[in-house]
């Protein structure tokens, strides 16, 4: 399946919908405006609580945990490194390859493709395209992109 990501430019909260290739929207990802640690909620389009997304706060390191129907299901950390970005995902046996900061690329599990994500190029705001190969990942996929996109952004907040 592919989706697309614009995040809305200007929000108070993190808020945006998630397309399919025909347009259509298959998922809305809404954050809390008043919380100290980032918690976003992800519904599909029968407007049920498919996936959960809670950042553990007090470690060094960004850390986020992903629940679906109550259930942890992955854990998502930052790891230190001096050059690239690298994240270690626990629950699931996922690995992140590809240039993060770009956006460009690739969930595996033991060398299958997961997902493969890329930039969209001269849009307004950000913009991504998401191929998620197998439907059965769909939420645990899109909510492992969502942490990633999530910690870049509060890293390029902090250095501006």
């Amino acid at each position: 399946m592919q989706y697309y990501i614009k995040q809305q430019l200007f929000s108070w909260k993190d808020r945006f919908t998630v397309k399919d290739a025909r347009g259509n929207d298959r998922y809305f990802v809404e954050g809390e405006l008043f919380s100290f640690a980032k918690k976003l909620r992800v519904w599909n389009a029968a407007d049920e609580e498919v996936l959960y997304i809670e950042q553990k706060l007090w470690n060094w390191l960004p850390t986020y945990h992903l629940y679906i129907d109550g259930m942890e299901v992955a854990q998502v950390k930052k790891e230190f490194t001096f050059l690239r970005p690298r994240y270690a995902i626990n629950g699931p046996d996922w690995d992140v390859e590809g240039n993060v900061w770009e956006h460009n690329y690739t969930i595996r599990e033991n060398g299958r493709v997961i997902a493969d994500i890329r930039k969209e190029w001269f849009t307004w705001g950000d913009s991504y395209v998401l191929n998620i190969q197998d439907e059965a990942h769909a939420e645990l996929a899109l909510g492992v992109i969502i942490v990633i996109d999530c910690v870049l952004a509060a890293s390029q907040n902090a250095s501006s």
